[in-house]
C-alpha cells in the first residue's frame, strides 16, 4: 500500500458534519495509489466515534481505530503504528493543512527521504499573539534541542512506514500509553518525534505546504507554549541521560 492517511479526532463532530472527512475521501479516491485513511478516535465524549463509523461504511478506505482518551501524542502513536502504508502521514482533521499537500511530501519520499515535514509560510489568519509566541519557541527550540527546522509545530508531516516505527517505538515523554484529561494538543510532542529522528540519522526534509489557521477551543497559546518550554527541556533531558541513545 502506497499511502496511510492517520486522523487524530477528539470531539470532532462538528468538523465530521462540516465535510471534513469527505474532502479527504475526495482526494484520494482521485489517485492511482493504493491508501487508507484512519481515523482514531481518541476518547471523544461527543458524536465522533458514531459519525466517524457511519463515514468508513459509506467509504471504501477508511476505517475507525477506538482508543482510550490519551491526547494527541497518544493517539497519533497508536495510529501511525497500526497503519500499513509504505508511506504514513498524520493531518489534522481541521483540514487546516489540506490532504492535497501531500503531492509536495511523495517526491521528497522519492529522493531518499525517511520523514517529510510541512513547513508553514506567514501563518495566514493566525492570531498576532500566537505568531510572537511561535516566534519565541523556533528561538528556544534552535538554542536547546538544536533542531534545523523552519517549522516543527504543523500538524501535517509523514514517515517511511520503517521510520515510523523506528520513532514512535522510541518515544518517552509521549507514548502511546499515556493518559490524559480534557483536550491535550502536546506541542512537545513534535520536538521529541523529530528529536528521535535526528538521533537515529533519519534524513528529514521539509516541504512549504498551504496552512491555514482554524480557530479553536482546544489551543490556549500561554498554556500551550509553556507546556511546549516544558516538554523541550524534558527532552533535553532525557538526551542528556541517554535515554535517546540507540
Amino acid at each position: 500500500m502506497r499511502l496511510s492517511v492517520v486522523i487524530p479526532a477528539y470531539n470532532e463532530e462538528e468538523n465530521i458534519k462540516s465535510g471534513a472527512l469527505g474532502q479527504v475521501d475526495d482526494y484520494l479516491k482521485r489517485q492511482k495509489y493504493s491508501w487508507e485513511a484512519l481515523v482514531v478516535n481518541d476518547g471523544s465524549t461527543d458524536k465522533t466515534s458514531e459519525l466517524a463509523r457511519d463515514f468508513a461504511k459509506r467509504h471504501r478506505g477508511f476505517s475507525v481505530l477506538n482508543e482510550p482518551h490519551r491526547g494527541k501524542a497518544g493517539t497519533v502513536i497508536a495510529g501511525m503504528l497500526k497503519a500499513r502504508g509504505d508511506i504514513v502521514l498524520f493531518a489534522d482533521m481541521d483540514q487546516a493543512t489540506p490532504i492535497d499537500q501531500i503531492e509536495k511530501f511523495l517526491p521528497e519520499f522519492d529522493r531518499g527521504a525517511d520523514v517529510v515535514i510541512g513547513s508553514r509560510r506567514g501563518r495566514k489568519g493566525a492570531p498576532l499573539l500566537r505568531k510572537i509566541m511561535a516566534f519565541g519557541f523556533v528561538v528556544l527550540r534552535t538554542m536547546v534541542l538544536r533542531l534545523p527546522y523552519r517549522d516543527t509545530q504543523t500538524g501535517f508531516k509523514a514517515f517511511t512506514r520503517d521510520a515510523a516505527q523506528e520513532v514512535f517505538r522510541r518515544m518517552k515523554i509521549f507514548t502511546e500509553k499515556q493518559r490524559v484529561k480534557g483536550a491535550a494538543v502536546n506541542a512537545g510532542f513534535d520536538l521529541e518525534m523529530l528529536y528521535i529522528a535526528r538521533k537515529l540519522g533519519l534524513k528529514v526534509a521539509e516541504a512549504e505546504v498551504t496552512w491555514e489557521h482554524k480557530g479553536t477551543f482546544r489551543v490556549s497559546p500561554v498554556k500551550d507554549s509553556l507546556r511546549g518550554l516544558r516538554d523541550l527541556v524534558k527532552v533535553r533531558l532525557n538526551a542528556a541521560k541517554g535515554r535517546y541513545n540507540v
